[in-house]
């Protein structure tokens, strides 16, 4: 029976010291699971890298492209063609300072007069709104000589007047009562040839007060403008300088505006 005790002690006491051990050593916690954060992260940095959100919806072709997309012309029923081949309505012949001319289906101005000023324009429609195309084809032509067109020209005194010079830049002039002023001062484009001889397509937009302007297909600016509601439309060419310009123009079309 003592025995028995002891053994029994002695099995109790083992078990407390093996207790009280385990609860002093420091507890090892399992390792965690595995989280998804890692497997992501490499896939959002890649994706913050490679196609950042703003650039991919927005590029900037997308952005020069857009003022285009917006407020490009929607032309209607064509008023008029004109393939310059009936020199009856344009003023036309020697003027002194140069020389306007109808052949091989275009009208040219050829300027000689040093920072002098020539144009032409065509006696009828009388244009209120409207949408014009006409090519501008410069074969002498240097740094800031210009051409370009006559809008709603009711007299020397009285018309707009689209410029392209011939170092890349285009504008809008405007002319009441022999008044100057810029609606749209010097803007340097892309879309004009800097070099000489070159083809460039100009378009007008105009409905009341608002004029939009397009070279190549190509929107430039737009104006809102009062004092010249309509008129008749012309082109001109103008010296910056001591050299001679000559610049010619063909294939006009003239059409209402559409929807």
């Amino acid at each position: 029976m003592h025995t028995h005790l002891y053994r029994g002690g002695l099995a109790g006491l083992l078990f407390g010291l093996v207790w009280l051990l385990g609860a002093c050593l420091p507890v090892t916690p399992p390792p965690p699971l595995p989280s998804e954060t890692p497997t992501l992260a490499p896939t959002a940095t890649v994706t913050i890298q490679w196609f950042p959100p703003t650039p991919t919806r927005t590029p900037v072709s997308t952005l020069e492209a857009s003022p285009t997309a917006q407020f490009h012309p929607q032309a209607g029923p064509e008023l008029l063609v004109d393939d310059f081949s009936d020199p009856v309505h344009w003023v036309n012949g020697d003027v002194g300072r140069g020389t306007v001319s109808l052949a091989g289906n275009e009208i040219s101005l050829a300027l000689t007069q040093p920072k002098g000023y020539l144009y032409s324009y065509r006696d009828e429609p009388f244009l209120g709104d409207f949408y014009l195309e006409i090519t501008a084809s410069p074969g002498l032509c240097a740094g800031l000589d210009e051409y370009g067109l006559l809008l709603r020209y009711n007299s020397p005194w009285d018309f707009y007047r689209f410029s392209l010079s011939c170092n890349g830049q285009t504008r809008l002039d405007k002319l009441v009562g022999g008044t100057a002023s810029s609606p749209q001062p010097w803007l340097a484009s892309a879309s004009i040839p800097s070099a000489a001889p070159s083809i460039s397509r100009l378009g007008v937009w105009a409905a009341g007060d608002e004029l939009r302007f397009f070279i190549n297909g190509e929107f430039q600016f737009a104006v809102n403008d009062r004092g010249l509601s309509q008129g008749l439309v012309g082109v001109f060419v103008r010296s910056g300088g001591e050299n001679a310009v000559t610049v010619s123009f063909s294939d006009l079309v003239i059409s209402q505006i559409g929807p």
